[in-house]
């Protein structure tokens, strides 16, 4: 596969065989209602990094073609499969209606660390009666929320599973597309 800088990507407008050589991974991710354009923009280059199999992004916010999203996305928009959800608890129910384990990333009471992820048996039957606290499946979605306000309760109810990234200094948040990009970066461990 040919690899491009951050000037060609700018340029760059990949043809259907280009797209369909891209040998994807079983995570999937999920924007939910993103405020800032660099971070939705930075969400397509961490897509691209990770050949994310697909890349949902819900409720209010900006989509492509938009300038500023492509600037920090350096073209990667073109490149990474992409759609559009009214919402983000309508994204979750239909990945899970395919079958596809959902984690989100938010500071919550019922959270466990990005460190103690680990990938369960996916031949085991009723899987959400046996999920232990950092156990997950594959194909896997991970749900980023909104920079301000995390994500809605019904949301956290929805998912299988809840993690979040310890901060050890003063600030109590990571910016929504590091911390994906940390979790993401766990799950390929398995891949």
């Amino acid at each position: 596969m040919k690899k491009l800088n951050a000037q060609q990507l700018r340029r760059s407008d990949p043809d259907k065989t280009e797209l369909i050589n891209i040998k994807r991974k079983p995570i999937y991710l999920v924007l939910d209602r993103i405020i800032d354009t660099y971070n939705i923009g930075s969400f397509f280059r961490l897509a691209d990094a990770i050949a994310a199999e697909i890349m949902i992004l819900c409720g209010d916010m900006q989509y492509p073609p938009n300038s500023r999203i492509h600037k920090a996305a350096v073209g990667t928009e073109n490149w990474v499969p992409w759609e559009r959800k009214e919402t983000t608890l309508q994204a979750i129910k239909e990945l899970k209606d395919q079958g596809i384990f959902t984690i989100a990333i938010e500071q919550a009471k019922n959270s466990v660390s990005y460190k103690d992820l680990r990938i369960r048996d996916q031949n085991v039957s009723n899987r959400s009666s046996h999920i232990k606290k950092g156990e997950f499946f594959l194909p896997v979605a991970i749900i980023a929320g909104n920079e301000s306000y995390g994500m809605e309760k019904e949301v956290l109810k929805e998912v299988d599973l809840v993690v979040e990234i310890p901060m050890y200094g003063v600030n109590i948040s990571f910016n929504t597309w590091g911390t994906t990009a940390v979790v993401a970066y766990k799950i390929l461990e398995f891949v």
